[in-house]
């Protein structure tokens, strides 16, 4: 067996770079959000120069890009990983929960406002794909159903192309829809803060979704 090629200590230096690259990304995306992101005042904090900057991201978008990916990536690992533990539905749900609050701004930046201008290359796509891969052979399996007569089932059979090349039928196409939409819909409206002043905790909410969901 062929051994792994060993980084060049260049290689190393790029890689840790290119992570503080994204560490700086990450704070100024919490202060001013993703549109304000600048590559500029991210090579200052470094005591950079811009040029020099751009030899790591070649711009604003490819360091969006890379954010995004990362982001993905460990929902995505996160969520493969609680299904091969044996996690249902709910339990999907809970660690979806769980992750979000884990870091809002990542949440945000995989699931807010689109950035205007920008447009995600169709690899970010296929990784978020596995998400909803694991969600809709959870909701194959979770055998509760929801509105069986609803005409949505029929429009769903004829426009599944979000749901990749998943055998599903269209009950469970309806059922991991719901569960996306609806709790993506509770954790968006927590994350934002919209909850804080009702007296309400967000919690038993989303706690409440999730048995609705897989009665």
């Amino acid at each position: 067996m062929t051994a792994a090629r060993r980084e060049t200590p260049r290689e190393r230096y790029r890689t840790q770079l290119r992570a503080e690259i994204k560490e700086h990304a990450w704070e100024q995306i919490a202060t001013a959000g993703a549109p304000g992101l600048s590559l500029n005042a991210i090579a200052k904090q470094m005591g950079m120069s811009g040029p020099a900057l751009y030899r790591y991201f070649s711009s604003r978008d490819e360091l969006i890009t890379e954010l995004i990916r990362d982001a993905y990536r460990d929902l995505a690992d996160t969520v493969r990983a609680a299904a091969a533990g044996g996690a249902d539905l709910a339990g999907l749900g809970r660690t979806l929960r769980t992750w979000a609050l884990a870091d809002r701004q990542r949440y945000f930046l995989i699931y807010g406002t689109p950035i205007p201008g920008y447009h995600a290359p169709d690899d970010v796509t296929q990784t978020a794909s596995l998400i909803m891969e694991c969600l809709l052979d959870a909701a194959r399996s979770s055998g509760g159903d929801v509105a069986d007569d609803d005409p949505v089932r029929a429009h769903l059979a004829a426009h599944r192309q979000w749901a990749g090349d998943h055998p599903a039928d269209a009950a469970t196409l309806h059922r991991a829809l719901l569960f996306w939409s609806r709790l993506h819909g509770i954790l968006s409206l927590e994350l934002a803060g919209h909850f804080t002043g009702m007296g309400l905790d967000p919690a038993e909410l989303y706690a409440s979704e999730l048995r609705t969901l897989t009665r």
